[in-house]
């Protein structure tokens, strides 16, 4: 069994490698870029697969998603039209875990001046202040498989780790990670990473209410989605300068926002490379055709709707 036609949407081929573009082919009759009746699979990125799009494409049985979130695609609609949408779960675990802690001792090393001072010729090191992670309150926010490597790297360093997620987790608890209310992490954390997926309930958690009550001193890092905070809330609180926000999605903002965010020197803004490493980017591909092949067998996995 064969797809008939597919589409290619918000990716190009540059972001499969040519061994994985020769697998697809061989799933398909054609692969096209731009919309038509006879599409029946759809290959998606970060751009929006909503009602208008589904309904123009009357042949569309599966959706492929070239990544772990699904908040681009309108799954209620698609679950209707006995669509099949498939996600990429787990394959940057590692990367985006090891890419959190890179975040937060390039802060708080100081590791960026470090290196600009010393190719200037200066060795003395003079002027530097660091703080550790041993000791500290590490909060999690989003227990899933990433905040989970997350806590178990934290508990390497030596910190004190405690999580809120949508459901408890007791085989991590069982492991030290102790459960607080979100209110509690957010008030009481040295350093908080966010990893919630963004859904309803988890779009604005970190409003101003949570916001004016993050300790001085604190490190937020959010290496998901900016839904999850509420922007003017967010600088709001970095004008007073008390504490340092970290994210890797401004290309899924608002270039307003982006650029509002940017004026603060306690909001550090990097591209979105922390799933950017080969091993991810290998297990990325292999699970996405993956998905393709079981779901052409009528035994579809990693299906979100």
């Amino acid at each position: 069994m064969k797809f008939k036609k597919i589409l290619v949407t918000g990716f190009d081929k540059s972001n499969l490698d040519e061994n994985v573009w020769k697998r697809i082919n061989k799933l398909t009759n054609h692969v096209v870029l731009q919309p038509s009746n006879d599409v029946d699979c759809l290959f998606s990125r970060f751009n929006k697969v909503d009602k208008e799009l589904i309904n123009s494409l009357p042949s569309l049985k599966y959706i492929g998603l070239l990544a772990t979130g699904t908040g681009t695609v309108d799954l209620d609609h698609a679950k209707r039209k006995k669509i099949v949408v498939c996600n990429i779960p787990g394959y940057a675990t590692e990367s985006v875990a090891e890419w959190v802690f890179g975040l937060i001792l390039d802060h708080i090393r100081e590791l960026k001046r470090a290196k600009q001072i010393a190719r200037k010729g200066d060795f003395t090191g003079n002027g530097f202040s660091a703080t550790e992670i041993l000791n500290k309150k590490f909060g999690i926010i989003g227990l899933g498989r990433i905040g989970q490597r997350v806590a178990k790297i934290a508990q390497g360093f030596g910190a004190h780790v405690s999580y809120w997620s949508r459901n408890r987790k007791k085989n991590a608890e069982k492991e030290g990670i102790k459960y607080e209310s979100i209110d509690n992490i957010v008030k009481t954390s040295d350093f908080i990473s966010l990893h919630g997926l963004t859904t309803k309930e988890t779009e604005g958690i970190l409003d101003a209410k949570r916001l004016n009550t993050v300790k001085p001193g604190a490190v937020i890092v959010n290496v998901c989605g900016m839904e999850q905070v509420v922007i003017p809330a967010l600088e709001k609180r970095l004008k007073k300068g008390d504490f340092t926000f970290i994210l890797d999605h401004p290309d899924e903002m608002k270039p307003e926002d982006v650029k509002r965010l940017s004026k603060y020197k306690n909001c550090i803004i990097y591209p979105p490379i922390g799933f950017v490493s080969q091993e991810a980017r290998v297990l990325k591909q292999d699970i996405f055709v993956s998905n393709m092949i079981n779901y052409l067998k009528g035994i579809p996995i990693n299906k979100v709707n």
